[in-house]
């Protein structure tokens, strides 16, 4: 199937059971297959729970909607810190989350371990704590590393820049200065490359007391030199008023090797620390970006199930249905499956105008088909 055509999206439907739900199955596939393929569809078999009173089910109906919003946010949360964490083009993280769309259907069938049997009991409390859980450990892991990642990048960022802003450590050595005399100064000069002639011939005269021949280039960036001068200690407040004249910047800048090293080995250290935890974090995301994406389609079948139960009653019998619409063709979709279920609500229309409370139904959550719909919107990244 042709990539550009497929959409990040999955509508969940679900249709009373005709003769068996088989032929309701069939009925439909017929239905988008004639039409020139207009979605890829899968059964989506959830199985058989116990019904409690209609109170219990609109109930459940109400607290499925506030989960299914909660869980949503968290498993979006996952993978957009999955694609800051793992700096790469977004399409790759999307394709790191979501295989085919075959993926929610198998997830659903390999999991049921979020159903009890009985509805009345249906363990909002452990797919709630689950999730939550994924979120708290989110934000711990989440701080943790963008922690180290801020103070690796104030490091980098000090070691970058121009000469006059940025951290000259990594670049002088120890024989470009003169050290421990009494009398005698080393200062490092950053002098603009158009005006670099003036400097050579004006340095040694800009105080008195300057080591003559003793500047020399350091390095240069697009803009300046870095050169050193020598002077004794007692010229330094004259020697530096008159470079700012010239426009010579005198750096502020004390050689100190313990120091030096110090922020070189806290680079290191803190580059190490981010490597070792890059591994684990995007580990992490993966298997708990399952978990969340699993507990999300839990919450979907279960929706699924009391919205069927409370449009189409008792018994229960009905056929869930995975549809992955085609992009170019959705609003033919939609055509084809109101033709198939309209004869399901001949009040669709007074539904629509009532303004009365119809259990099980949100007219202002979303819009209202006369079959049990749900979308599972997969394009979980906010593209920047």
């Amino acid at each position: 199937q042709d990539k550009g055509t497929k959409m990040t999206e999955f509508w969940l439907i679900s249709a009373p059971g005709e003769k068996t739900c088989q032929q309701t199955w069939e009925k439909l596939h017929a239905a988008t297959t004639k039409h020139n393929n207009l979605s890829t569809n899968s059964k989506f078999n959830i199985p058989d729970l116990k019904v409690g009173t209609l109170d219990v089910l609109v109930g459940l109906s109400d607290e499925l909607a506030k989960l299914d919003a909660f869980v949503e946010s968290v498993v979006k949360k996952v993978a957009q810190y999955m694609a800051d964490v793992l700096e790469d083009s977004k399409d790759k993280v999307q394709e790191n989350l979501l295989a085919n769309g075959g993926l929610l259907e198998q997830q659903w069938q390999a999991e049921n371990r979020f159903c009890s049997s009985s509805l009345d009991t249906v363990p909002f409390l452990l797919i709630f704590q689950g999730v939550n859980q994924i979120d708290n450990d989110l934000k711990a892991r989440a701080s943790a590393y963008n922690n180290l990642k801020g103070n690796l990048q104030n490091l980098e960022r000090k070691n970058a820049g121009s000469l006059l802003t940025r951290s000259l450590a990594d670049i002088v050595k120890k024989e470009d200065f003169v050290l421990d005399s009494e009398y005698l100064v080393t200062l490092l000069v950053i002098v603009p490359k158009l005006n670099y002639n003036d400097w050579v011939k004006q340095y040694e005269t800009l105080a008195e007391m300057v080591v003559p021949r003793s500047s020399n280039v350091l390095f240069e960036d697009q803009d300046s030199y870095l050169c050193n001068v020598t002077l004794f200690r007692k010229a330094v407040d004259d020697f530096k008023h008159k470079a700012r004249e010239y426009k010579f910047m005198v750096r502020d800048f004390q050689y100190n090797e313990e120091e030096m090293k110090a922020d070189k080995e806290e680079m290191n250290r803190l580059s190490t620390d981010k490597k070792k935890q890059f591994g684990p974090l995007v580990r992490w995301l993966k298997v708990n970006f399952s978990e969340a994406f699993i507990a999300w389609i839990h919450v979907k079948a279960l929706r699924v199930f009391v919205e069927s139960v409370l449009r189409y009653g008792l018994p229960v019998n009905f056929q869930a249905m995975l549809l992955q619409p085609n992009k170019k063709t959705m609003k033919k979709l939609r055509e084809v499956l109101y033709d198939l279920y309209k004869h399901l609500d001949s009040s669709a229309a007074a539904i629509i105008d009532a303004t009365m409370d119809i259990p099980g139904l949100n007219l202002s959550q979303q819009e209202y088909y006369p079959y049990v719909y749900y979308k599972i919107d997969c394009n979980l990244l906010e593209f920047k």
